[in-house]
């Protein structure tokens, strides 16, 4: 099965590849392309943009395999080595990648997850400051009415929905959390797409949507965000999950310029690059290497 899954994250069409414009001077570098992939939501293309794009100005070819999916789609691709560079978030890759309770702190959580890697041929670089998390919010009104501060502050209200992805469901992270941590009495209801989620709550037919921590939404005076009073929810740190066959050809130049990028990366900037995205209209690619730039990365 795992064998199929990574065959059709490969024949899914990748959002452009900049592997052939930059193979000229990225030959002294040697090896085949460095195979970049992303999961299917904002940030972790701007992400994976991020590391292709300084990759490539050190040299190192890159083929990109973008807006992939889930980890469910992408691990076994991952594992396989077919796919050989993910930008992950360490909590959710623990929690919901290998189904393990997380570390309560960030470095905690990078050894765990490398050691939980390691049978599989993957290794990670360095994490980031910047974090992105689950993060539920409510409308204002709703919040107002009801009081609503925290997730257990839900227990005041009846029927309580909660709208996420597929995966959302099982995972204690998630709509699990909700129900076997927090004891919420809540029905869960699939809507795989954030902008009919969005739209849903607006409208009042849902109570709570799970969004990014670096969504424009957070903050948003149309909406509250629900403070995670039981940390269903671990510590996200950025971290390049990167295939230990490309760290072993590439050395320390190669870890050097990936752990560049990781290092300049906060919270409140990958907030503003993923504004830029989904709230302005600009390209990931665009806005990661005006940040690039902006940072003396490129």
């Amino acid at each position: 099965m795992g064998a199929v899954l990574a065959a059709a994250v490969l024949g899914l069409t990748a959002c452009g590849g900049g592997g052939d414009a930059a193979a000229p001077a990225a030959q002294s570098k040697g090896g085949t392309p460095i195979v970049v992939a992303s999961f299917n939501f904002t940030d972790s293309l701007i992400l994976a943009e991020l590391y292709a794009n300084a990759l490539e100005a050190k040299g190192y070819p890159i083929t990109r395999k973008l807006n992939l999916g889930s980890r469910e789609l992408i691990y076994p691709a991952l594992k396989s080595g077919e796919l050989q560079f993910v930008p992950e978030y360490q909590g959710a890759a623990i929690t919901t990648g290998f189904g393990k309770e997380a570390a309560k702190d960030a470095a905690g959580e990078h050894e765990q997850l490398k050691k939980l890697f390691e049978p599989d041929g993957v290794g990670l670089l360095d994490y980031s400051p910047a974090e992105d998390k689950n993060t539920y919010i409510v409308k204002a009104d709703l919040a107002k009415e009801k009081g609503l501060a925290k997730i257990s502050d839900l227990s005041k209200v009846d029927n309580v929905i909660v709208a996420g992805g597929p995966e959302c469901e099982k995972r204690l992270p998630c709509f699990k959390g909700f129900t076997d941590v927090y004891k919420l009495k809540a029905t869960f209801q699939t809507v795989q797409e954030a902008g009919p989620r969005v739209e849903q709550l607006r409208s009042g037919k849902v109570t709570v949507i799970p969004v990014d921590s670096v969504s424009p939404l957070v903050g948003d005076p149309q909406f509250v965000a629900l403070e995670d009073d039981l940390a269903i929810v671990p510590t996200e740190n950025v971290v390049p999950a990167v295939n230990k066959k490309v760290l072993d050809e590439r050395g320390a130049d190669f870890a050097a310029a990936v752990n560049a990028v990781s290092k300049a990366l906060d919270t409140v900037q990958l907030r503003e690059l993923n504004k830029r995205v989904d709230s302005d209209g600009e390209k990931p690619g665009d806005v990661a290497k005006d940040w690039l730039k902006e940072k003396s990365l490129i």
